[in-house]
Order: C-alpha cells, then sequence, then structure tokens
C-alpha cells in the first residue's frame, strides 16, 4: 500500500498551538506575504509551468506586491506584451482575477523583453538599467527541460543563462534574495542528497567558453564524452549552474542567495484548481499514455518509485524559504529539498494500478486500445513487448488511418514514447534519499495560519483522490476533453474491452493452430479441445431446440 508518513509534532509546534490557542486563523499574521509588499520581483521562466503557478500564488497571497517582471521573448512572431496576455488569460488565474479584480495581472505584470541564452540576457540598457535600480527580488527558474536537449543549447540556456543572472544580481543596488531554482536530480552520483552544495561535474567556465565557439555538430559529436556517467543534458547543466552560484557564495558570503531543488513537480494538489497542469510530463503522461491505450510495457523495478512534489506546494514553498532567509534572516541555511518521498511514497506498480482503475471511472476519448500491460523487469522481454504491442500496432493503425484518407499519426506516438521511456528507464530503476530538514524546520516556526495557507508538506494528501483530480483536469486543460464527452467515453471503453478479450483469444487459437502444425502433443490437445468447444456448443443448442420445442 502507499507508505504516507506523518511528521511528529514538534516543541516548537506546541508552542506555537499554545501561544495562538483559541485565535482564529485570520486573525494571525501572515508574515510570508509581508515580505512582498511593496517589493519589485524580477522572474524568469515565469511563462513555465512552476513560473506560472507561482506567480498566481504570489498575487493571490499579496496583492499589494508593487511589481513583478518577467523576462520574456519574442515567440511564434508575438511580442512578450501580447505574450503576456495570452498566458495569464488561462483558467489557472480565474481565482485571482475572483478575488483581487479582472485588471490584477495587467496592473502587477509587466513583460521584459529579454532571452536567457543572449548575450546580457537580451536586455535593452534601459531595461537593465530599470532592473538594477528596482528590484529587490529575483527567481530564476528559466531552463530547458528536456532531457535531450542538444549539449551546446542546454549548456546556453541552462549554465550560461544562470551565469548571467548571477552577474545582473550582484549589480542590484536593493537586491534582499535571488533564488535559483535547481532540481533535486542533478547530483546523480550521490544515493542519499543532503542539503549542501556539491562539486560541479566539470568547470562550468571553461565549458560555457567551449562551447560558444563550437559547431554544433563537433558539440554533439563529443557529449557522450563530456556527460560521462550523468544520464542526460538537462541534469548536467542543472549541475554546473549549481556550481557558478555556489562559487558566488564562497566569493561573497554576504550574497543573499538560496538555491532550490524540487524533484518532479506534479499537477496542483489544492490551489487554486486541483490537479491543474499546462503539460503531460511525469506521472501524468505515463497514465495518460496507459489511459490511451498506447502504453503497454514499462521497464522498471515495480517496488520502486519516484519522488513528487505538486507544483502548488513547490509555489508556497519558494515564499516560505523567502521569508524565512528575509523576515528571519537565516543566512545558515541556503539549499531546500522540495521533496516528499520521505512522507508519501508510491511503487510503480501502485501508480499503474491506480492509473487503471482510476481510466475506468474516468476514460479518455479515444482510447485506441484497452488499458492493460504489465511492468518488466527483464529488458529483453520488455523490448520484445514493445515491438509487439508497441510498434507493430501502431503500423497497422497508421496503414488504416492512411487508407482512410487521413494522416498517419500512431508511429510518431511511439516514437515520442519511446524517447519518453530512455529518460524515464533511468530514474525508474534508480532510487535517490533526499534529506529535508531545512524545509522541515521552516514548517516548526510557521504559526497556524502560515501552514494553512501555505502547505509546504504532503500531510493530508490522498493518493487516489489526488491522481483522479489529475486525470480529470488533464482530460479538461490539457486533452481539451468536455466533461459533457464522458458516457461516450465510456461507451468506447466497453466496447474497447471486448474487442481486447476476442482479439486475445483469437490470437490464442492462431497460435496453438501454428504450433498444431508443428507438435504433434499440441495437435492432439488443440483439436481435442475443438471437439470439446463443438460438442458443449451442439448439447446447448439441442437442449435449447428441445425446450423451445416443447412449448
Amino acid at each position: 500500500m502507499f507508505q504516507v508518513h506523518n511528521l511528529a509534532e514538534s516543541n516548537h509546534e506546541k508552542e506555537y498551538k499554545k501561544k495562538y490557542e483559541g485565535m482564529k486563523l485570520e486573525d494571525m499574521p501572515d508574515r510570508v506575504a509581508g515580505i512582498f509588499v511593496g517589493k519589485n520581483i524580477f522572474i524568469t521562466g515565469g511563462t513555465g509551468f512552476l513560473g506560472k503557478v507561482f506567480i498566481e500564488k504570489l498575487l493571490r497571497m499579496c496583492p499589494e506586491v508593487n511589481m513583478i517582471y518577467l523576462l520574456m521573448r519574442v515567440k511564434k512572431g508575438k511580442d512578450p506584451k501580447e505574450r503576456i496576455q495570452e498566458v495569464f488569460a488561462s483558467p489557472l488565474f480565474d481565482k485571482l482575477r475572483e478575488l483581487h479584480g479582472n485588471d490584477i495581472t495587467t496592473k502587477k505584470l509587466t513583460a521584459v523583453s529579454g532571452d536567457v541564452t543572449l548575450p546580457e540576457l537580451g536586455l535593452s540598457a534601459e531595461d537593465r538599467q530599470m532592473l538594477i535600480e528596482n528590484v529587490n527580488f529575483v527567481y530564476h527558474m528559466a531552463a530547458t527541460i528536456r532531457f535531450d536537449e542538444p549539449l551546446k543549447k542546454a549548456v546556453l540556456l541552462n549554465t550560461r543563462g544562470t551565469k548571467l543572472m548571477l552577474e545582473l544580481s550582484r549589480q542590484i543596488k536593493n537586491l534582499e534574495l535571488f533564488v535559483y531554482v535547481s532540481t533535486a536530480y542533478c547530483h546523480l552520483e550521490e544515493k542519499v542528497l543532503e542539503e549542501k552544495g556539491y562539486a560541479p561535474y566539470c568547470d562550468p567556465h571553461e565549458l560555457i567558453k567551449t562551447v560558444e565557439w563550437m559547431d554544433d555538430d563537433i558539440v554533439n559529436s563529443m557529449t557522450r564524452k563530456i556527460l560521462g556517467n550523468c544520464p542526460n543534458t538537462y541534469a548536467f547543466t542543472k549541475n554546473l549552474s549549481e556550481g557558478l552560484v555556489n562559487e558566488v557564495f564562497r566569493e561573497d558570503p554576504n550574497f543573499p542567495g538560496i538555491i532550490i531543488r524540487p524533484s518532479i513537480v506534479v499537477p496542483i494538489w489544492k490551489e487554486p484548481l486541483p490537479g491543474w497542469t499546462d503539460n503531460i510530463n511525469g506521472p501524468t503522461g505515463l497514465l495518460i499514455g496507459a489511459g490511451k491505450g498506447v502504453i503497454r510495457t514499462m521497464y522498471c523495478k515495480q517496488e520502486g518509485y519516484a519522488d513528487y512534489i505538486p507544483v502548488d506546494v513547490s509555489a508556497s514553498g519558494l515564499m516560505v524559504v523567502s521569508w524565512n532567509t528575509v523576515y528571519n534572516k537565516d543566512r545558515d541555511r541556503k539549499y531546500y529539498h522540495f521533496t516528499s518521498s520521505e512522507e508519501i511514497r508510491v511503487s510503480w506498480e501502485e501508480l499503474i494500478a491506480l492509473g487503471r482503475k482510476i481510466t475506468e471511472r474516468i476514460p479518455l476519448n479515444g482510447v485506441v486500445w484497452y488499458p492493460g500491460g504489465s511492468m518488466k523487469k527483464s529488458r529483453l522481454l520488455h523490448n520484445i513487448c514493445v515491438f509487439f504491442f508497441h510498434t507493430i500496432p501502431a503500423y497497422v493503425i497508421d496503414t488504416l488511418i492512411f487508407l482512410a484518407g487521413y494522416k498517419p499519426i500512431m508511429c510518431r506516438v511511439q516514437q515520442r514514447i519511446t524517447k519518453g521511456f530512455e529518460v524515464f528507464e533511468y530514474y525508474a530503476n534508480n532510487q535517490w534519499q533526499f534529506m529535508n530538514t531545512h524545509v522541515y524546520h521552516i514548517r516548526m516556526i510557521m504559526n497556524p495560519r502560515e501552514r494553512a495557507y501555505y502547505k509546504i508538506d504532503g500531510q493530508g494528501l490522498d493518493i487516489e483522490e489526488y491522481f483522479e483530480d489529475c486525470i480529470k483536469a488533464a482530460r479538461l486543460y490539457v486533452l481539451k476533453e468536455m466533461p459533457e464527452t464522458l458516457p461516450a467515453a465510456r461507451r468506447h471503453l466497453r466496447i474497447m474491452y471486448w474487442v481486447d478479450v476476442f482479439t486475445k483469444i483469437a490470437l490464442l487459437f492462431l497460435l496453438f493452430y501454428v504450433l498444431s502444425k508443428y507438435f504433434d502433443i499440441v495437435h492432439f490437445f488443440f483439436y481435442g479441445f475443438l471437439h470439446l468447444i463443438a460438442h458443449v456448443f451442439s448439447t446447448i443448442t439441442d437442449t435449447a431446440s428441445s425446450i423451445l420445442f416443447k412449448r
């Protein structure tokens, strides 16, 4: 069963209970929101998954923030001002607009044209000076999260981008805090990751200089050697980025900076929209792929598990650790792990079983085949199953689609799944332990109101209810499948169930028929079985005819 561990109540918590006993939550101080009142905040990666949820939480809890500046680049021909209107028209911000007015995002968000992949962050001289003069908090979240990103692009975006952000932040006149959002999975050789700095895989400055002048093809040819034992460019470049931040910590002990290491960031748990996501990465993508019937085999240990953290918990955590550093003047704790496996642990086997249960209740539209399959501990068996249950059906379905006059898609879907498996298998077959005593320390010094408003742990999380919310939200917000399509989806799923059953029976008969041609013992049992079925069928029809005749 799912492992859910409750945190023991500390002496600090008992003292706070006594101090605030009898008080209503609204009468208690919200010291977390208080640090942002009247402040200017600069955010990179604000249009990403975590970035959007963080901005929503920040504005909802502290509408008195002066201004949030978002570094945004031109994308698909749209300038930053156009993009900011589109991004923040999302249903994610409906509750914020309901509480604080429809113009809250217009008044409090300003797009700053720039790009972390460009020299000087692509900032104009005027914008750069404006940030230096006005900003108080910096949150650097921009990164490519593609694990197969070419090394040169990953270094320029993730690593050089962090270097440029540090250079800018050190020039900011009234900087109160610099927050670098890293990942818990960037020191993969450490099976027990502590809340401290680690040496980078190589000199980040030298690698930046090297890839800046090297041709893309040359860098690609050297990538595997440069990565060494690191499985992908994402983990590698985030590791080097941490090295740059740690270097600043050593050079300037007074630099107000911290590093955040979230694990796998998954959809919203509680607020403002349970289950909301803007992507199908991580376990949600796995559940959707299995629910659509296109993922039928996985190479992983059944008892293995991954560490997930709901995105709203991460967003609350960003605000809370900022409060701890600025309000409590805690300069000793510079590393924070936003992780959950010490409290909540769901094995891959449990996750898949749960996914089947949920997608039977809430099926997806256009299920390709009835959900099924299993996990394999043998890579050979997994590869065989991929060939028979992923590749061959994809070609068959695409052929039928092509003959019907439509554009084939299933082979491309399976290619994406195969690429995803290449990343997934490394993490699914290895385990890490993440220490999070620093986050636990902060939890102890929060008052009841702050704990209620800024959830930074997994206590009270109902796993089944959570993943059901994830499927419902992904169905609505990502797949654009409206709730009124559920009855039709359920009917289609029942049809696919019987198609699956009859197909398996037909294939089983075909297998025995082929084997009966080569093996006498199989021939004997196969035809004996057919005669038995014929006899039973004949008996049933004779009995039915006799009863009807008597009537």
